[in-house]
């Protein structure tokens, strides 16, 4: 096995565990997905390093809420299997953004089902369910602004501000099909969301040990090298998120050398993982199922030889 093949199972088997399926992207042909190869949804997802950080940046960001995080705390297993955690949901990201529409339909139901499950009291004695429509919002919410984040700190070529407003108006189709309701649909609306949500959030006990949960890279991984490679996307993560949360989570004050040395380092990082994953296999096949002709239906004449 050479190095690029190395690279490319290591990042895989992390990523996505035995549940990567090639096979689950090339039919039916002429199916185009939910979003398909045309839409931004496909580009900003299909870049390694800012999925990696920005998803970090997500899991730090979406602790914040105290509903959200007791679900997580009470009803996931994340200390004792973070890595299966990482699986299921880098699956569904990967199966709604480019799989078939009947395997990303499939996905957020089965994601639906799960959610009428989760549900009980926080700590501060409210109620929560993951099925509500304004829980199913932020958590969208906080994954589209650091995915978004993410690409466009770490993408070749960053995308343009109409871009960006398509990302956001498009990746919103997802949450909607969760339960969402008035998910923003331009990055002006993600902000203004933001902003009103802001006095909601607060760092509590369950939230911030998630967070050093997260930043013990010896948790997650044992082998010494991957723990360095998660140490520098924890990083580079912490580095994506807005001022006031990296304060409430009270994370590491930025500085000038600090931030300059994380940047650096995940950058370098990323010419490694290019090097290994790109051209990524699953977007290379759910692209040529994408644009192979649709069958033709069963009994449809064939046309008259001329």
């Amino acid at each position: 096995m050479d190095i690029r093949q190395s690279i490319q199972r290591q990042v895989y088997a992390t990523v996505h565990g035995a549940g990567l399926d090639p096979a689950r992207y090339d039919r039916p042909d002429g199916d185009p997905g939910l979003f398909g190869p045309d839409s931004v949804v496909w580009l900003v997802h299909g870049d390694i390093p800012g999925m990696f950080t920005g998803g970090i940046a997500a899991l730090l960001l979406q602790s914040l809420h105290p509903l959200a995080m007791a679900g997580v705390d009470q009803h996931s297993r994340y200390r004792e299997d973070p890595i299966d955690r990482l699986n299921r949901t880098a699956g569904f990201v990967t199966v709604t953004s480019y799989g078939s529409t009947a395997e990303a339909e499939a996905a957020i139901e089965r994601v639906r089902r799960v959610h009428d499950h989760v549900r009980g009291v926080a700590p501060d004695g409210r109620r929560y369910d993951a099925a509500d429509p304004e829980l199913l919002r932020w958590v969208h919410v906080a994954e589209t602004a650091c995915f978004l984040a993410g690409y466009q700190r770490y993408a070749r070529t960053p995308l343009t501000p109409g871009q960006q407003d398509r990302y956001v108006a498009e990746y919103a189709r997802v949450a909607e099909a969760l339960g969402a309701t008035g998910v923003p649909r331009s990055v002006a609306e993600v902000r203004a969301y933001l902003r009103e949500v802001r006095p909601q959030l607060a760092a509590g006990e369950a939230a911030l040990t998630a967070v050093e949960f997260l930043r013990t890279p010896g948790a997650l991984v044992q082998d010494p090298a991957r723990g360095l490679v998660m140490r520098v996307l924890v990083a580079g993560a912490v580095d994506l998120l807005p001022h006031w949360a990296v304060v409430e989570l009270r994370l590491p004050r930025p500085t000038a050398l600090r931030t300059s040395r994380d940047r650096a380092a995940v950058r370098a990082l990323s010419r490694v993982l290019r090097y290994g994953c790109e051209p990524s296999v699953v977007i290379t096949t759910a692209r040529a199922r994408a644009l192979r002709p649709a069958a033709a239906p069963a009994g449809t004449p064939r046309p008259p030889r001329g």
